[in-house]
């Protein structure tokens, strides 16, 4: 199986790692391709990768190709990929907002499988969510989780809807956890904790209430029950959250990123 991942950058990378890490290539080294010189010296530099700079060389004896570029680049890629490829080849995308009917139409090909990565990916906890084509079959879409699955896990979705979905939740949802735990960051220090102290703080705070939750079957709302108590401080809290309709605010910023989502493939 020889696998191509065409682009570079930190999506595109991730993903190449925790591919050419796994066994699932055999003896085939992945193949990767890109056209930034510095970028291409510390991929070769790792010796992990089959690095290409021409796609003529790259693109047709490939069996897998995963399309990790920026979504705007996707138009000039197409072009110089379309003289190249074969209907037998199977084309993941990891790029936002392009959906597949445009994939096909672009590249002259049937199968496409479009994805929604997120950043987690890079320390092997993201989640992909993934919809195929009708001309991929079970067999190539399973061998397609399976390299998904290098990154960390994977959730097979019926139709782009919730690709797009998945944008609003997973795809931008780590830097909504960021944005919270840098609001807690500030106040930890405004409190008048060190830097050191803050991050020890806010990190193990988050890491141990994720592991709480994965590790019972108990909802969020009723950890939070278990939490505050009556009166008491954490509750204060809470309380003021649900003043300033934190939780709504949170909701319809998971439905702008989807929305923004929809409207990019729009774009297209």
């Amino acid at each position: 199986m020889k696998v191509l991942v065409i682009g570079a950058g930190n999506m595109g990378l991730t993903y190449s790692e925790g591919m050419a890490d796994s066994v699932l290539l055999g003896k085939q080294k992945l193949r990767i391709f890109d056209t930034d010189p510095k970028k291409i010296e510390s991929l070769r530099a790792t010796q992990k990768f089959d690095v290409y700079t021409s796609l003529d060389d790259a693109l047709p004896k490939s069996d897998i190709v995963f399309l990790a570029v920026k979504p705007y680049h996707s138009e000039d890629l197409f072009k110089d990929m379309k003289p190249l490829i074969n209907d037998e080849q199977i084309f993941v995308s990891l790029m936002a907002g392009v959906n597949i009917e445009t994939i096909q139409k672009e590249l002259g090909i049937q199968k496409v499988i479009r994805t929604m990565p997120n950043l987690p990916a890079k320390v092997g906890k993201g989640v992909t969510s993934y919809t195929e084509a009708n001309a991929v079959s079970r067999v190539e879409l399973l061998m397609i989780r399976q390299l998904l699955d290098t990154t960390g896990t994977s959730i097979h979705v019926t139709s782009e809807k919730f690709i797009d979905a998945s944008t609003g939740i997973s795809g931008s949802g780590p830097a909504y956890v960021f944005y919270f735990m840098q609001s807690m960051l500030e106040a930890a220090q405004k409190m008048g904790f060190s830097d050191y102290d803050s991050k020890i703080l806010v990190s193990n705070t988050f890491e141990g209430a994720i592991e709480l939750f994965n590790q019972s079957n108990i909802s969020p709302e009723r950890w939070i029950d278990k939490v505050a108590s009556k009166g008491g401080t954490t509750q204060a809290a809470i309380d003021s959250m649900e003043d300033n309709n934190v939780k709504q605010l949170i909701q319809d910023a998971a439905y702008a990123a989807f929305d923004r989502a929809v409207e990019l493939g729009k774009d297209k």
